[in-house]
């Protein structure tokens, strides 16, 4: 009675429709895991130094430079949707002018639970510059890590780890790189 094309479509349709409603049946338990990784955070050193751009030879800039402690237990992150994270260290400053700046001066991609705990002492993997080329009119500012849960199937989820404890002050310009 139907032909080969009628039972192949019928048959794609209801292997297309159950796959579609277990992919929905696994992105909305994601919402069901709740975890809240815990971190410790503190900078070590932020020494700002007169640089000369690179695109513009003959305009000055001040770079800065983090050195930073950071340990931080993302595990409860990790669950069988979890596919990575994006891990980031993140400086939040506002100019004098109440410009609000958010700059990522480390990251990291962890691909695994073995590789969650992360236990770091180094300095910071891109340089910290602000668009008016110097931080001698910025306020104080807030170190944090965050991280970014990218799940096989769902809705990319946010969240915060650790945070300094204490607005940290930038400090006067130094000429040379010691």
């Amino acid at each position: 009675m139907h032909s080969i094309y009628a039972r192949v479509n019928n048959a794609s349709a209801l292997w297309s429709t159950c796959v579609m409603v277990l992919l929905g049946a696994v992105a909305l338990s994601s919402f069901l895991f709740n975890a809240d990784p815990k971190g410790d955070l503190g900078i070590v050193s932020l020494k700002v130094y007169h640089s000369k751009t690179r695109r513009y030879p003959f305009k000055n800039e001040e770079i800065g430079f983090v050195k930073f402690n950071l340990s931080a237990d993302l595990t409860p992150l990790f669950n069988w949707n979890t596919k990575q994270l994006f891990v980031y260290l993140e400086a939040e400053y506002a100019s004098a002018q109440g410009v609000n700046n958010t700059v990522v001066i480390w990251d990291r991609i962890v691909r695994s639970k073995e590789d969650a705990m992360i236990d770091v002492v180094q300095k910071d993997k891109y340089r910290l510059r602000d668009l008016s080329g110097s931080f001698s009119n910025v306020l104080a500012g807030q170190y944090s890590l965050k991280y970014n849960v990218m799940p096989y199937v769902g809705v990319l989820s946010y969240g915060e780890a650790a945070r300094t404890s204490e607005a940290i002050e930038f400090p006067a310009a130094r000429d040379s790189v010691s």
